[in-house]
């Protein structure tokens, strides 16, 4: 009996086990889809870009540190008017940021007003004012100038302070100078500034005073 038994259930089991395999058979065969998409896969190219590389010409800059050039302006001569004043200018340009100035000026003191009234002379010689000097100039400004809307200039606004000398009404007079100025680089090697200075030192012709001469000029120099 127990063996009659046996084999019934087994016999009931059996085409569930088959059944139960089947299924797990034909999940793991992909499907009809799924080769097709793994097919299409399997033929994608990878893109190899060919680039051909260019041979660029760079432009020759030159690296000269000096700078030299002349300039013209005019400046206010304390109690004696203003007048035109011409000079020259050399400068070492130690780094990009910093540049050391030397500077000389000459000019022709106009009459006073009392000298035009009286007709007398106040000043003891010759009425020709010069100065010179050595200055410490930092750019602070560096960006690009623009004449219309395709051409660029380099530019740059700097400061300046140092000391020199004034010759005039017979005596030389230690002076300090400030100022600052505009330059405009045209290309690697020529420039223009418009400059603006402050002469300051003290004066003994009618009593001590502390005169304050201011000079505003432009000029050009060229780089070697």
């Amino acid at each position: 009996m127990e063996t009659r038994i046996q084999r019934i259930f087994l016999r009931g089991l059996l085409p569930a086990i088959l059944g139960l395999g089947s299924l797990q058979l034909a999940a793991a065969e992909p499907t009809e889809s799924e080769q097709e998409d793994a097919g299409g896969i399997s033929n994608i190219k990878v893109f190899d870009p060919q680039v051909e590389r260019r041979e660029v010409d760079r432009d020759s800059i030159d690296t000269e540190n000096w700078e030299f050039g002349a300039y013209y302006g005019v400046i206010s001569i304390e109690d004696f008017g203003t007048n035109d004043i011409t000079g020259g200018i050399i400068s070492y340009h130690v780094t990009e940021d910093l540049f050391i100035s030397a500077n000389y000026g000459e000019s022709e003191a106009d009459l006073t007003s009392a000298e035009i009234l009286t007709g007398i002379s106040i000043l003891p010689g010759d009425r020709t004012y010069t100065h010179y000097d050595v200055s410490l100039g930092f750019n602070i400004l560096p960006g690009e100038g623009f004449l219309g809307r395709d051409i660029a200039f380099t530019s740059n606004f700097y400061l300046l302070a140092g000391l020199g000398a004034t010759d005039f009404a017979g005596d030389n007079h230690s002076t300090a100078v400030v100022g600052g100025g505009y330059q405009v680089l045209f290309n690697d090697w020529f420039a223009m500034h418009v400059a603006l200075r402050d002469y300051i030192y003290k004066i003994e012709i009618v009593g001590t005073k502390t005169a304050s001469d201011l000079e505003i000029s432009t000029g050009f120099t060229i780089f070697f």
